[in-house]
């Protein structure tokens, strides 16, 4: 499915999920939906089904299970929790740059530990609007969600693998879109200026903890234009969106 997502500012961004774990359960990356205040599901048959929140989620590992407002059955993902071997065929259904239901293929290029568990690194094609798409084995199973690409490198994209979904509860209560928010932003949280964008993925560039003064020198670089800043630390993941001065 396509997740059309409207944040808080108002602004609209394109992601995508998978219909998995209940009838009425979506499996999506948490970075997707991190900040909505509504979310719809859209079909390939055109049907849309709205997205009442959030029912469990795991901000360092960017994986969240959402709830529809009604179940659709015969639609549910078949689901392989077993890592996938170095090599093997890999496809991704999602929605680059807004092109719902478009399939790219490739291969897992490597498993990789990162951020304390093992991701898949895919060369399969992604686009900003795949984040939360299913990657698909060759027998049709869902082995992980495309969740980030690395800067400046061609089909370096990484995928979180479906048992890390292992830990989600589908029978956790319900947390809506303005409960997670009022959860995730402390009144001292300082207000900025949101990214203006059609889409939204995350892309990732790291920046070695010793060399603080690149980054300054990047930030100084990006005068005038929007910036989106990542900060992980005890377990949590925060996204800072501002345009430099």
């Amino acid at each position: 499915m396509s997740l059309e997502v409207e944040n808080q500012k108002g602004e609209k961004f394109v992601g995508s999920a998978v219909l998995a774990r209940a009838d009425d359960v979506a499996l999506t990356t948490w970075h997707v939906v991190a900040d909505a205040r509504s979310v719809w599901a859209v079909f390939a048959d055109g049907q849309r089904v709205k997205v009442t929140g959030c029912l469990d989620r795991d901000s360092r590992r960017d994986v969240a299970l959402l709830k529809l407002e009604r179940s659709l059955p015969h639609r549910q993902a078949a689901l392989c929790r077993e890592m996938q071997p170095v090599a093997s065929r890999a496809y991704v259904i999602g929605t680059p740059k807004g092109y719902g239901f478009s399939i790219s293929d490739g291969l897992i290029s490597q498993i990789r530990s990162v951020d304390g568990f093992s991701q898949y690194q895919v060369s399969c094609p992604i686009s900003p609007g795949n984040s939360g798409s299913p990657v698909f084995n060759q027998r049709g199973e869902v082995i992980g969600l495309a969740a980030w690409t690395k800067a400046d490198a061609q089909n370096v994209n990484f995928a979180i693998p479906t048992r890390e979904f292992s830990q989600l509860e589908v029978s956790k209560p319900l947390a809506t879109w303005d409960q997670l928010n009022t959860l995730a932003r402390p009144p001292s949280t300082p207000t900025l200026t949101p990214t203006r964008q059609a889409v939204r993925q995350t892309v990732v560039e790291e920046v070695p903890a010793e060399d603080y003064s690149a980054f300054i020198k990047r930030l100084n670089e990006s005068a005038g234009q929007p910036v989106t800043v990542i900060v992980q630390q005890e377990g949590k993941t925060n996204l800072y969106r501002f345009t430099v001065k």
